[in-house]
């Protein structure tokens, strides 16, 4: 077996740098980019959500989880509301699909943030 013919690459010569590497390309006709992420909503209501207390699978520890969340939330919009709710209560917590967990057993300061948020809040008390 005889190896193919490979042109190879003199590597001490002067050849043309790759400083300008797409100068020839003509930016005319491309798409749009992705939109950006929709505008916080304005205060008022904003919808309902509820709130639901877990032990299970979590070593005995309570997490207060904020579930039912509107569909017209982005999840930049949901990611902001977690941070925010986890600032109020001084504790920490995560976000799971379209579910806050906020750890902890505080679902009455969870509840007085989303109602100052504009929301209506079910669920546990």
């Amino acid at each position: 077996m005889s190896k193919p013919n490979r042109k190879k690459i003199d590597v001490n010569s002067s050849q043309p740098g790759l400083g300008q590497p797409f100068a020839g390309l003509e930016i005319g006709g491309l798409p749009e980019g992705p939109e950006a992420p929709p505008t916080p909503m304005k205060a008022g209501k904003k919808g309902r959500v509820l709130l639901r207390k877990e032990t299970a699978h979590r070593g005995g520890k309570a997490v207060v989880v904020v579930y039912d969340l509107p569909t017209h939330f982005h999840p930049v919009e949901i990611e902001n509301l977690a941070k925010r709710l986890r600032k109020a209560c001084g504790v920490g917590g995560t976000v799971r699909g379209r579910e806050i967990e906020i750890q902890g057993d505080q679902p009455a300061k969870i509840r007085a943030e989303l109602e100052a948020e504009g929301f209506q809040v079910g669920g546990i008390r």
